[in-house]
C-alpha cells in the first residue's frame, strides 16, 4: 500500500486511495512530521525525546516514545502481519527514520514542481506554478506551530511558497496576463507587507493593465510598509520600478520615453558603418562598454565577466604590449567583496596583468602599470587559504607568497597613482588596498579608514561609482566596529546614490546590512525573516562569492550567539560552498562524533584573508573546545585576540557571530588550568 505524506498544512497520511489514516493522538502526528523533516535520516531516540518534551522530558519518555511509533506503525501500515518488520517506519541503530519517497511527500512535490516552473518558458510555467501552489493545504506543519523543531523547516518552505506565489506572478506578467496576476498579488502584500519584490510586482501588473496612477498609489503604500525593514530610504527594487513608471508618464513630445534607445540604435549602427572590423579601436571601445554593462545588474555582470576573458585574450593575440596593458588594465569597476566570484577566472586576470607589467618593465608608463597592479591587486582577492593544516604550525605561518605579491602590487599602485595625481588610477588603486587589508583579524579600523579615503577622493572628481564603493566599504567596517550609527547613514547614502545612478547591485549590500543591523538591535528572531527574504532574492544577483554559502553563515548566526552547538540537522540540505572545511568539523562535534572532529580539525585550513575570517576563526574556537583539541582553540584565540573591540563576521556588512570578545572569553575559559578534564559535550545526542 502507497501511503502519501502531508506537511503543507496539518500532518497528514492518506493511502493509495485517497483516504486518511487514522494518525491518533497529537503526539503520533508530531512524532510524524518530526521524521518527516528530517528527509530519510535517522533521528536518535534522545533527539526526538528533547523535541518532544522541550523543557523536561518525563521519566518514561523513551517509553512513551516506543508507544507512539508502535502505534504508528500500525496506522501506516494496518495490514501488516503481526512480528512483520515495518517498511516504512523503521528502527536504524540508535533511533528511527521514515522511508518515503519524494513523490510521496507533498512538500517534496511541492520542491521539484517549483525547480521545473523556475526552468519553464513562461506559459509551462505559470500551469507549473499552479500545481506547486496547488498542494497548500495551509502552514507547514500547522499542527505544530510553536514547536522549536520545526521553526527552521516551516520557515523555509514558507519562504519558498512567497517566492512561487511572485515568480508565478511574473510567469504571468511576462505572458501579458497583467490583470490577472493583479488580483493575487493584492492578496499577496496585504499578507506579507515586507515583501518589496511583491510590491514591485504589483506595480508592474498595475502598470502594465493600464493603471499607473494605481501603480504608483502602490509603491507609496509600499515605502511606508517598508520602512521599518528598510530606514527612510527606497529599496533599490521598488525604487527602479518607480523610475521606470514615472519615466513612462512623464514623457514630452521633444523628449519622449524611449527615446534614448532610440539614439543608442542609430549610433551603433554609425560605428558599425564606420571603424573597420578589425580596427583596434573596436577593443578600445569594447572595453569601455563591459565597465560599463559590468554594473547594470545581475545579468549585465555576468554578461561583463565572460566577455572580457575575451576580450583580454583578444588583445593579447595584437601583439602591441601596450594595447594589451590598456584593455586589460582599463576594467576598473569597483569591487566590493573580497571573493572571488570565479576564482579561475581571477587567476587568469591576474596572470594576465603580470605578463604585461613585465613586458612594460619597470620603466614602462606610470599609469599604465598603476592599472596593471591594480588588476592584480584587485583580483587576488582573500579566497586562498595556507597550505599547511593549522595544527602543523606552531605559531602563524608567513605570509603566502601570493600575499606578499599582491599586498605588494597594491602599494606599488597607491604609490604610482598618486605620484601621477590622477584620481580615477588612484580610486581604483585604493579598491586593490581595500582587497588586500584582510592581511590579519581586526583590520575593520583599517577598512574604514581606506573607504574614507575612497569617498572623499570620489566626491572631490565626481567618480560616482566609487563613490558608492568608499560608502560600501565604509558600511561593512562600522559594522565591524559596532557604530550602527554612521553605518545607518552610509547605507542611506548608498540607497540615494545607487538609485541616481542606477547601480542596483549596491542594493543588495545595504538590505543585508539591513538584516545584520535587526539582529543586533531585536534580536535572530526578528532578523530571521529578513535573512530568509534575502537568501531568496539575492540567490540570482551573478555574486556567487558572495551569495554561495550564505545560508550556512545565516543559519550559524544563533548558534554562534548564544554559545551552543549546531543541531546538524539544522543543516541538512544546505550547500556550505566555500565554507565547507570550517563546518564539517563543527557539525561532527555536535553529532557527539568527538574523533572524527578532531581528526578533521587536524588536516582544516586557515580561514582565508577575507571578511569572514573572525567569524570562521570563531567556529574553529567553538569546534577545538568541544572536542578538546588545544592546539586549533590555542591557534585561534592567538588570531582572533587583534580584533578583541569588533564584532566576529561584522565587517562582512552580512551577519555578525556577536563580539569577538565573547569567543575569547569562550576560549580562555576552555584554556583555563580550572576548566574541567572533560570539554564541554555537544548538545546533540551521540552519534555511532
Amino acid at each position: 500500500m502507497g501511503v502519501e505524506f502531508g506537511l503543507l498544512g496539518p500532518v497528514t497520511a492518506r493511502d493509495s486511495d485517497g483516504a486518511c489514516l487514522p494518525l491518533g493522538a497529537p503526539r503520533h502526528r508530531e512524532v510524524l512530521g518530526r521524521l518527516l523533516i528530517a528527509r530519510g535520516r535517522v533521528v536518535p531516540a534522545g533527539r526526538l525525546v528533547a523535541d518532544l518534551w522541550e523543557d523536561e522530558p518525563p521519566a518514561g519518555a523513551i517509553g512513551a516514545l516506543r508507544t507512539f511509533v508502535a502505534a504508528l506503525r500500525r496506522a501506516l501500515e494496518p495490514g501488516r502481519p503481526p512480528r512483520q518488520p515495518s517498511r516504512l517506519l523503521v528502527t536504524d541503530g540508535p533511533g528511527y527514520l521514515l522511508r518515503a519517497g519524494r513523490e510521496a511527500v507533498d512538500a517534496w512535490r511541492f520542491e521539484d514542481s517549483a525547480a521545473r516552473a523556475a526552468e519553464a518558458p513562461p506559459h509551462a510555467a505559470v500551469a507549473l506554478w499552479d500545481e506547486a501552489l496547488a498542494l497548500w493545504r495551509g502552514p507547514v506543519l500547522a499542527d505544530f506551530p510553536d514547536a522549536r523543531w520545526a521553526a527552521a523547516e516551516q520557515a523555509r518552505l514558507e519562504e519558498l511558497r512567497l517566492g512561487a506565489v511572485e515568480r508565478r506572478a511574473d510567469a504571468l506578467l511576462a505572458t501579458g496576463a497583467a490583470r490577472d496576476a493583479v488580483v493575487d498579488l493584492r492578496a499577496h502584500v496585504a499578507a506579507h507587507p515586507g515583501r518589496q519584490d511583491g510590491w514591485a510586482l504589483l506595480a508592474t501588473a498595475l502598470d502594465r493593465s493600464g493603471r499607473r496612477g494605481e501603480a504608483l498609489e502602490s509603491l507609496r503604500h509600499a515605502r511606508r510598509a517598508l520602512a521599518g525593514a528598510y530606514g527612510t530610504g527606497t529599496p533599490a527594487v521598488l525604487a527602479r520600478t518607480e523610475a521606470r513608471i514615472r519615466g513612462a508618464t512623464t514623457g514630452s513630445a521633444t523628449e519622449p520615453a524611449g527615446a534614448a534607445d532610440g539614439v543608442w540604435d542609430r549610433t551603433a549602427a554609425a560605428w558599425d558603418r564606420s571603424v573597420p572590423a578589425r580596427s583596434r579601436a573596436r577593443l578600445h571601445a569594447t572595453a569601455g562598454l563591459l565597465r560599463d554593462l559590468a554594473v547594470t545588474g545581475a545579468d549585465g555582470l555576468e554578461e561583463a565577466r565572460a566577455h572580457r576573458r575575451e576580450l583580454v585574450a583578444a588583445a593579447e593575440t595584437t601583439g602591441d604590449t601596450e594595447l594589451a596593458a590598456r584593455i586589460i588594465g582599463s576594467y576598473d569597476v569597483p569591487a566590493v567583496w573580497t571573493r572571488a566570484d570565479d576564482p579561475d577566472d581571477a587567476g587568469n586576470l591576474v596572470r594576465a596583468a603580470a605578463r604585461a607589467a613585465a613586458r612594460l618593465g619597470p620603466d614602462g608608463p606610470p599609469a599604465l602599470r598603476a592599472r596593471l597592479l591594480s588588476v592584480v591587486a584587485v583580483e587576488s582577492r582573500g579566497d586562498a587559504a595556507a597550505d599547511a593544516p593549522l595544527p602543523r604550525a606552531a605559531a602563524a605561518p608567513a605570509a603566502e607568497p601570493w600575499r606578499l605579491r599582491a599586498e605588494r602590487a597594491a602599494e606599488e599602485a597607491v604609490r604610482l597613482a598618486r605620484r601621477l595625481g590622477d584620481p580615477s588610477a588612484l580610486a581604483f588603486a585604493l579598491n586593490g588596498a581595500f582587497m588586500q587589508s584582510c592581511g590579519t583579524c581586526g583590520s575593520a579600523a583599517h577598512r574604514n579608514a581606506l573607504g574614507a579615503e575612497l569617498t572623499r577622493l570620489a566626491v572631490d572628481h565626481h567618480l560616482p561609482g566609487h563613490e558608492v564603493l568608499g560608502r560600501l566599504v565604509r558600511l561593512q567596517a562600522l559594522s565591524g566596529l559596532g557604530d550602527f550609527t554612521a553605518a545607518d547613514a552610509e547605507a542611506e547614502e548608498i540607497d540615494r546614490l545607487a538609485h541616481r545612478n542606477e547601480r542596483p547591485l549596491a542594493g543588495v549590500f545595504t538590505s543585508w546590512y539591513r538584516a545584520l543591523r535587526t539582529c543586533e538591535t531585536d534580536g535572530w528572531t526578528a532578523a530571521r525573516p529578513h535573512y530568509a527574504g534575502l537568501l531568496a532574492e539575492t540567490a540570482n544577483h551573478g555574486m556567487p562569492g558572495l551569495t554561495r554559502g550564505a545560508a550556512v553563515l545565516v543559519a550559524l548566526v544563533p548558534v554562534m550567539r548564544d554559545g551552543t552547538l549546531p543541531d546538524p540537522d539544522d543543516f541538512a540540505g544546505l550547500d556550505a560552498g566555500p565554507y565547507r572545511p570550517w563546518l564539517d568539523p563543527l557539525l561532527l562535534a555536535a553529532s557527539g562524533d568527538t574523533e572524527r572532529a578532531r581528526h578533521a580539525l587536524a588536516g582544516v585550513p586557515r580561514p582565508p584573508h577575507d571578511l569572514l575570517q573572525e567569524a570562521l576563526w570563531c567556529v574553529l574556537a567553538r569546534t577545538a573546545a568541544a572536542v578538546g583539541h588545544e592546539d586549533v582553540l590555542r591557534r585561534a584565540r592567538d588570531e582572533l585576540a587583534a580584533a578583541d573591540g569588533e564584532s566576529a563576521g561584522g565587517g562582512s556588512g552580512l551577519i555578525s557571530f556577536g563580539p569577538v570578545a565573547h569567543h575569547l572569553r569562550a576560549a580562555d575559559a576552555a584554556l583555563s588550568p580550572a576548566a574541567p578534564a572533560a570539554w564541554r559535550r555537544p548538545r546533540a545526542a551521540p552519534r555511532p
